[in-house]
């Protein structure tokens, strides 16, 4: 029987499937239909770009003070004589489709947990939520030589399709070359979510600098509404104290030198910059980022937008007929 407390960071080096089904209970501390100020502010001041079937058409009413010009019906305007304005309304179903990155550059971690598994820990929590919610819920697995994908199913057993997925172990980068650019995923990606679907990206944004990358992210967000979650680890903002490491990329090994006059402080200007920038384009599509650290707990960092205001972390979870397991990094 699994023991699970949601206030405490995710922990481990490989993804753990029962972990991934315990979440099914605290996920109901979120309503991801609820997309708070705070969320709206991290996207700036800009709408979002996207254009699809995130909302519909009501009725026509006649014009009141404060209402949007730009949504004035013209055509019963001049035929009446009186100014009209659309009334539009949010369109009740609208897919949930979440992006996981689980590239090589996912598999890294220093403390709690590998970024790969705050990712699908982050990625079950959201498609419990949207299931308790009635919501069509989907799945997009980034993987170095291929990638898995399910469209949105309101079905339990889609769900659970995408945990057994999150917790397959990622093949090792094709000896061929396979194309695990972040531009060919997003692309892929733009095939699969239809038009007004509610896209989670959650990436650590690994070659999202690219000019190729920007282009696919800005024709996805014309026509989904996009949250992105940028997944970190300390280590890859702060070097680790003065000395002699040595580093291996799983191929090539090599060592580090942190003492080196300036190195550290370069080196965390240098992350800051990326993720700054990151952070700059996907405000000018209108798209929000939450950055998510290996450090803290994934339910604590979606609650502050997802969450209800009276809900508390409570008590552990137990996770009936779950085996224990040891899930130390």
């Amino acid at each position: 029987m699994l023991t699970l407390d949601p206030s405490q960071p995710a922990s481990g080096a490989t993804v753990d499937i029962a972990r991934l089904l315990a979440l099914r209970f605290p996920a109901r501390q979120l309503d991801i239909r609820r997309r708070r100020r705070a969320l709206a502010q991290l996207s700036g001041g800009q709408r979002s770009n996207f254009r699809g079937r995130g909302i519909e058409f009501e009725e026509v009413r006649g014009y009141q003070p404060g209402d949007d010009i730009r949504a004035i019906d013209w055509r019963v305007t001049a035929r009446t004589g009186e100014a009209h304005t659309k009334m539009f309304h949010e369109e009740r179903e609208r897919p949930v489709l979440l992006v996981v990155d689980q590239r090589s550059s996912m598999q890294f971690g220093t403390q709690h947990c590998f970024k790969i598994v705050l990712a699908a820990e982050l990625a079950a929590l959201l498609a419990w939520s949207a299931l308790g919610s009635n919501e069509r819920v989907g799945g997009f697995l980034m993987r170095d030589s291929d990638h898995w994908e399910m469209r949105p199913r309101n079905s339990r057993r889609t769900v659970l399709a995408l945990l057994s997925a999150l917790a397959e172990a990622p093949k090792p980068p094709d000896a061929a070359g396979g194309d695990n650019r972040f531009s060919t995923l997003l692309r892929s990606v733009r095939r699969v979510a239809r038009p007004g679907s509610s896209v989670f990206l959650v990436s650590d944004f690994d070659g999202a600098e690219q000019d190729e990358a920007r282009q696919e992210l800005f024709q996805l967000a014309r026509h989904v509404e996009i949250t992105a979650i940028h997944c970190s680890d300390p280590l890859e903002s702060q070097l680790p104290p003065a000395g002699r490491y040595s580093v291996t990329d799983g191929q090539a090994r090599a060592e580090l030198d942190t003492g080196m006059t300036g190195l550290s402080q370069r080196f965390s200007q240098l992350y800051s910059q990326r993720v700054d920038s990151y952070q700059e384009q996907l405000q000018r599509l209108g798209i929000p980022m939450l950055r998510a650290s290996t450090t803290e707990a994934p339910l604590t960092l979606l609650r502050n937008i997802y969450g209800s205001t009276q809900a508390s972390m409570g008590p552990a979870w137990t996770s009936p007929g779950a085996t224990p397991v040891n899930h130390g990094a």
